[in-house]
């Protein structure tokens, strides 16, 4: 029986070496599993584009007269509570979905690998799952990064041990079901950013109104005195300003993840269904019980 070895091998042979080749992997932080994503990678990087974007509101967008008014609504001090944090969340969310989007796209690369032969009399039984395995073995450094080479080297491993056909169709069945556990759980931090970020907005509201009601009624409390009825009158309106831009950013932001988001698991579930229709038309429909002849039956009559 071949031997493979348990550690992930790194050769110049290897297709996909997902130890090497994974984006995550090659800047030099430890790969999420297919597409998760490591969230201190995405967080870091988050913060690195949130000082270049305030960086170009302070010397670029707020002296351009087409966008110094976004670039007030970022700079405004009484806004700044709320933006900064808001701004950092929306580029964690931003890397999230970028950097899925290029694990996914390694994943797919999986497709292309010529791990059953394409013979159309090859069949797959307890004896051939061997070679298959072998050269899957062959053409990745692991199975387990990869989900499809991962659902093969799970059905394949079991009917080379066990020798069960029948089991063959259930293990797929099951570790779909696993993959798309795996990929909705992805998305469980970027999905709770998506909330954050309107709520912070509401905060914001909220106190632009209180301290906008708390400037009125200094203003009410002015009597004739116009000069003191000007300045209060400047906090209402900044208040005012604070309570509606907080939220017009925060909703922008959750806005432009959202749709992000739907785009990025409609690719996924894509892909996880030419996953299935490829152990399909891969896989179970070349499985073939081995038949054996029974020693002690006589021999069949002319």
């Amino acid at each position: 029986m071949a031997q493979f070895p348990i550690e992930p091998k790194q050769t110049d042979d290897t297709l996909l070496a997902w130890s090497l080749q994974d984006i995550e992997n090659r800047i030099g932080f430890k790969g999420g599993r297919y597409t998760n994503v490591n969230h201190l990678l995405a967080f870091l990087a988050a913060l690195l584009l949130a000082a270049i974007f305030y960086g170009l509101m302070v010397f670029v967008f707020k002296h351009l007269p087409v966008t110094s008014f976004i670039a007030n609504m970022f700079l405004r001090p009484s806004n700044l509570p709320i933006m900064i944090p808001a701004t950092v969340f929306f580029f964690v969310g931003v890397m999230v979905l970028w950097l899925k989007h290029f694990k996914l796209r390694f994943q797919e690369r999986a497709l292309g690998l010529a791990v059953v032969p394409d013979a159309t009399d090859f069949v797959l039984n307890e004896t051939t799952a061997a070679a298959v395995l072998a050269r899957l073995h062959d053409r990745v450094d692991h199975p387990r990064h990869f989900i499809l080479c991962n659902r093969i080297d799970r059905a394949l491993s079991n009917l080379k041990n066990m020798g069960q056909i029948n089991d063959v169709s259930s293990i797929l069945r099951a570790q779909a079901e696993n993959d798309e556990d795996q990929v909705a759980s992805s998305y469980t931090l970027v999905n709770g950013l998506v909330w954050a970020i309107p709520v912070l907005g509401f905060i914001g509201t909220v106190l632009g109104l209180s301290r906008a009601i708390g400037s009125f009624g200094l203003t009410l409390g002015a009597a004739m005195n116009i000069s003191v009825i000007r300045d209060s009158l400047k906090g209402v309106t900044a208040g005012l300003a604070t309570a509606f831009e907080t939220t017009l950013v925060a909703l922008v932001f959750a806005l432009i993840l959202q749709l992000w988001i739907t785009v990025q698991q409609k690719r996924e579930m894509a892909f996880l269904d030419e996953c299935n229709d490829y152990c399909h038309s891969h896989v179970v429909s070349r499985l073939r019980l081995v038949r054996q002849q029974n020693p002690e039956a006589p021999p069949s009559q002319p």
